[in-house]
């Protein structure tokens, strides 16, 4: 499942998309128009800046940007630095310890096809696609 934190990063890389022309954008802007606390957007936006995703600038005129293109950003990329991973089990998740069942586990084989294909679908998908009002 995509937490609250996941979700809220898309909305923040598709409102910085939508006003790609705007400059630098503030956070509190940013905040008021997708209503989400200030507080959040605060723990949320400077891991996308720490990862290179956005562009931030401190001061009078300051805010944050895009750094590519929106058709340059998969909705899969986002949703991992957001949640750590998309694996839907513990024992498939980066850097888990080795499940001492794995070897005899009859449901490990559909865990990791459903995990490829998460993956599969949210890589296929662009900040840009999601801009458009006909995404399926």
């Amino acid at each position: 499942m995509i937490s609250t934190r996941g979700r809220y990063a898309l909305r923040v890389m598709i409102d910085l998309a939508e006003h790609i022309d705007d400059g630098y954008i503030p956070m509190k802007t940013v905040a008021e128009r997708q209503g989400i606390s200030l507080k959040y957007l605060e723990r949320i936006i400077p891991a996308l800046s720490k990862n290179n995703l956005v562009e931030g600038v401190h001061g009078k005129g300051g805010g944050y940007r895009l750094n590519r293109r929106p058709e340059e950003y998969t909705v899969g990329e986002i949703l991992r630095l957001a949640e750590g991973d998309l694996a839907p089990v513990a024992c498939l998740a980066c850097g888990a310890n080795p499940c001492s069942r794995s070897s005899h586990c009859k449901t490990i084989s559909m865990w990791k096809k459903f995990h490829e294909m998460t993956n599969e679908y949210f890589d296929n998908i662009t900040i840009a696609d999601l801009l458009g009002d006909e995404f399926e």
